[in-house]
């Protein structure tokens, strides 16, 4: 080796041992083993977001498969993820008790899906909005937590769709005040204070003809991704266009029989990674009961 060869090397790993010791300022973050993780991704300043861009009220059903699209994606990157539950500007994905992924660093899994999520959401933004221009960017926080046991999961879950039926039935009355009752925001606001579920239903029917029952399940219950390998029973799925970019390969000048194994590849990927959408009750045992695999 030449002399000055050796130098640098020599330089260069002490250099590396010298600078080495801030990474002792590092916290440890990995979440308790033998817990399901649950990654909840979140939308911050949405309510902004959603008026500068035009949302329709109560729901923008655009917004929505905008959501559940970005949602698949991160189900297709993260083959750890079991499921994921979505409602409003949310979506909470399931990571199995026993997963290793990024050695269960709690700010590991957070960014890593959160960004993936937000990318996803701004890629697929003129799959749902085609007339529509994104004004500026969205920003959705994340947070990971670890959950003792399924019935903690489960838990967890009931809380999340007891939320979006909570918010749903008073969404649904506020903007049936405002827009087809002629009441200010503040107006619809007093005029519901204090009320119970059951007098949000009344007035939705007496005053405007609406059964709540009636109304999409997909606003009621929210939407469900799970993985299709993981269903035992038959269940109502609801179709959902691939996003742009989905599983097409670069081949590039590759030859024929490259294509056809390139091919070949993304099919038993996407056979792998396929996730079935479901408007369904996850409160009630019914669904856990006939499909004990995904837990």
């Amino acid at each position: 080796m030449h002399k000055n060869q050796s130098i640098i090397i020599c330089f260069t790993f002490k250099a590396k041992s010298k600078f080495e010791y801030v990474r002792k300022f590092e916290q440890s973050d990995q979440l308790l083993p033998q817990c399901w993780l649950v990654v909840r991704v979140d939308g911050r300043g949405f309510h902004k977001f959603s008026e500068r861009h035009e949302f329709a009220k109560p729901n923008e059903p655009r917004c929505i498969r905008l959501m559940t699209l970005a949602a698949r994606r991160v189900l297709m990157e993260h083959r750890s993820i079991l499921l994921a539950y979505g409602q409003s500007d949310e979506y909470s994905f399931v990571l199995h008790k026993d997963t290793n992924a990024f050695n269960r660093r709690a700010s590991k899994l957070a960014s890593l899906i959160g960004s993936l999520f937000t990318s996803a959401f701004v890629f697929n933004w003129s799959i749902c909005f085609p007339d529509r221009r994104l004004l500026y960017p969205p920003a959705f926080d994340a947070r990971a937590v670890a959950y003792p046991s399924v019935r903690t999961l489960r838990d967890y879950l009931s809380w999340r769709q007891a939320d979006c039926h909570i918010n749903n039935l008073y969404n649904t009355a506020f903007w049936s005040l405002v827009l087809r009752g002629g009441l200010s925001a503040n107006q619809a606001q007093e005029r519901l204070k204090g009320t119970l579920a059951a007098d949000k239903n009344e007035l939705l029917f007496s005053q405007f003809g609406i059964n709540y029952n009636n109304e999409p399940e997909v606003y009621r219950k929210g939407s469900l991704l799970v993985r299709a390998s993981l269903l035992d029973s038959q269940v109502d799925a609801v179709a959902e266009e691939a996003s742009v970019g989905d599983n097409v390969p670069d081949v590039g000048e590759a030859s024929v029989e490259e294509v056809s194994e390139i091919a070949a590849k993304v099919a038993k990927a996407e056979a792998e990674s396929a996730s079935t959408l479901l408007h369904i009750d996850i409160i009630k045992d019914k669904f856990w009961t006939e499909n004990p695999r995904i837990l």
